[in-house]
C-alpha cells in the first residue's frame, strides 16, 4: 500500500534535488567565514576592473580639456578624487557583499540540514514499510 505521507516527501525532495540542490551542498561544504571572504574577495575585484574601466572611459572622453588645462595641483586632486571614490565604492560593497554572502550560505546550510532530516525520514519511513 502506498504511503502518501512518503510521496509527498519524497516528491518535495526530487524537487529540491532537481532545482537546488547542487549548489547548496557545494556552498555548504565551505565554511562561512571561508566562504564570505572568498566571494567578497572576489566582488571586490571585478569592482575594482569595473572601476578602473570606467575611470579609463570618462578620462578618454575628457582627455582634451583635461590636458588644456592640466596643472600638477589639478592632477593631484583628481588622483585624490578618484583614490577616495574608489576607497567608498569598495568600503560599501565590501559590507554589502559580505552580508549578502554570509545570508546566503545560512539559507544554503538550513535547506542542506533539512534535506538530509528528509532523508532520514524517509529512511525511517521504508524501514517501518518493510517490517
Amino acid at each position: 500500500m502506498l504511503d502518501n505521507r512518503r510521496i509527498r516527501l519524497m516528491s518535495r525532495m526530487a524537487l529540491y534535488e532537481k532545482e537546488s540542490a547542487k549548489e547548496d551542498l557545494k556552498i555548504s561544504s565551505y565554511y562561512k567565514r571561508d566562504y564570505t571572504s572568498l566571494n567578497t574577495l572576489i566582488s571586490i575585484m571585478w569592482i575594482t576592473v569595473g572601476y578602473v574601466m570606467a575611470a579609463a572611459l570618462i578620462v578618454l572622453c575628457n582627455l582634451e580639456s583635461l590636458l588644456e588645462n592640466l596643472t600638477i595641483t589639478k592632477m593631484i586632486l583628481i588622483a585624490a578624487i578618484a583614490v577616495a571614490g574608489y576607497l567608498v565604492l569598495v568600503i560599501i560593497y565590501c559590507v554589502c557583499a559580505s552580508s549578502f554572502y554570509a545570508e546566503k550560505h545560512n539559507s544554503a546550510k538550513r535547506r542542506v540540514k533539512k534535506y538530509y532530516r528528509n532523508l532520514a525520514r524517509l529512511e525511517k519511513m521504508g524501514i517501518k514499510e518493510k517490517k
